[in-house]
């Protein structure tokens, strides 16, 4: 009697990222991001998306710039948790 065997599955799926970076007024506001994303871009340099669709990797002091008035008009209509 014979062992069935499985056929080679040793398939590596790779995802893409589409990393295009937003340019605009965007640069000169604070965004609105998850904490916990934003904590693992600055360390890992890795992309975020903040509530308005910016898509860029934080680098600057938030403090230094106003807040967008998209994030905070999304951040404002969004239930209290």
């Amino acid at each position: 009697m014979t062992t069935p065997t499985m056929p080679d599955t040793d398939i590596t799926r790779e995802e893409s990222v589409d990393y295009r970076f937003d340019a605009g007024d965007q640069e000169r506001f604070s965004h609105y991001v998850p904490k916990g994303k934003l904590m693992a871009a600055m360390i890992e340099g890795t992309p975020v998306r903040a509530l308005c669709g910016k898509l860029w990797v934080p680098s600057r002091d938030p403090q230094r710039f106003p807040v967008c008035p998209q994030c905070k008009e999304i951040h404002e209509s969004l239930p209290d948790e």
